[in-house]
């Protein structure tokens, strides 16, 4: 894992963030009935240098944060800065600009290639959009030296997606990201698509890749292990906000949000005794519609914590008031009423729901 530098400046920003799709009914006369809030209220910052892990389970919001902060969406309220400037009413050559330093790699790499173009083509196509980065003349080597640092093959650059595995692709799908020199890296899930053995060479990869090109990484993924390995700092995310960030440890070691030591709860270990005096939490309900969010704490509706107070009032995403005096690791932001009360509660063993 990458040693941050120069964690006290933050090179990306992002305040307020919201990201509201219209639900609409009729077919003639169409009027707006509800929204689905995807992303609904997101503060973070990304340090050079930094791995920000973003963790929470399917549809909690995390792609969609992820296309907001490439501007691939325009988000319905709220403010990404880079480098101190706004960039979410940016448009025309000042947004390609910005384009050019926050790149993305995406989920799925069978999809994420275009499957009529060649390996060199792909990687090669963002200097078609920034010519100023590389003459045409020197494009071609300039695709081979990355191939190269990807760890494939130079002389691939006249293949097809179709003749690579799931691994290569994704190499190749982080060998275009890095085409045009970025600072930051926004990867969406970069290795839920594969197997086991291959994710560990791809997050491999991307370690040894920050140290070399000074890159900055917002990873988004739903394995736990994974996200520890890489990040310098985590944000665990429900129902389209922050409930809990720190750095890996104090996440890890000492969660104080439930539904972080509910998802930590669920990670498997190896270690047969260790599993067997381990405290497990089954979370009972569902989670609840993007479009018909809870009042007061959204995750209220499956917390074992949940009192009055937390049906009405919004817990802020700030160090809990019992641990401001405490040098411990359980002195991260929280958004939790009842962070201070004991990390876990003994419940039958099962799977988080």
């Amino acid at each position: 894992m990458a040693e941050p530098a120069g964690r006290h400046e933050a090179i990306l920003e992002v305040r307020g963030l919201h990201k509201h799709y219209p639900l609409t009914q009729g077919i003639v006369l169409k009027r707006q009935v509800g929204a689905v809030r995807a992303v609904d209220g997101v503060d973070l910052d990304l340090a050079a240098g930094e791995t920000l892990g973003i963790v929470g389970e399917s549809g909690c919001g995390k792609s969609t944060l992820a296309r907001l902060l490439v501007h691939l969406e325009r988000p319905t309220a709220g403010v990404i800065r880079y480098k101190g400037e706004d960039i979410t009413k940016l448009s025309g050559r000042a947004l390609k600009a910005v384009r050019r330093n926050i790149q993305m790699v995406f989920q799925d790499p069978y999809t994420a290639l275009n499957p009529r173009m060649t390996v060199g083509d792909i990687i090669g196509e963002p200097y078609e959009i920034h010519p100023e980065v590389a003459p045409k003349g020197d494009r071609r080597q300039k695709v081979q030296d990355l191939l190269d640092v990807v760890g494939l093959n130079p002389e691939y650059l006249n293949r097809y997606p179709h003749q690579f595995s799931g691994g290569q692709r994704q190499r190749i799908g982080i060998a275009r990201g890095l085409a045009l020199r970025p600072e930051i890296i926004v990867a969406d899930e970069p290795v839920s698509a594969l197997d086991v053995s291959v994710q560990a060479q791809v997050v491999n990869l991307l370690d040894r890749l920050q140290d070399e090109f000074a890159l900055s990484y917002v990873f988004i993924a739903h394995d736990l292990s994974i996200v520890r390995h890489i990040s310098d700092r985590v944000g665990v995310m429900y129902l389209g906000r922050i409930v809990e960030t720190g750095k890996d440890a104090e996440i890890y070691d000492h969660p104080t949000h439930p539904y972080t030591q509910a998802l930590l709860s669920a990670v498997p270990v190896p270690d047969p005794t260790a599993r067997e005096h381990r405290e497990r939490i089954l979370l009972t309900g569902d989670v609840p519609s993007p479009a018909n969010i809870p009042s007061g704490c959204r995750f209220r509706t499956r917390c074992w914590k949940a009192r009055e107070r937390c049906a009405h009032e919004v817990p802020p995403l700030a160090v809990p008031a019992a641990f401001r005096d405490d040098r411990s690791p359980a002195a991260h932001d929280s958004a939790c009423h009842f962070a201070q009360e004991k990390h876990v509660v003994p419940v039958e063993p099962g799977p988080v729901v």
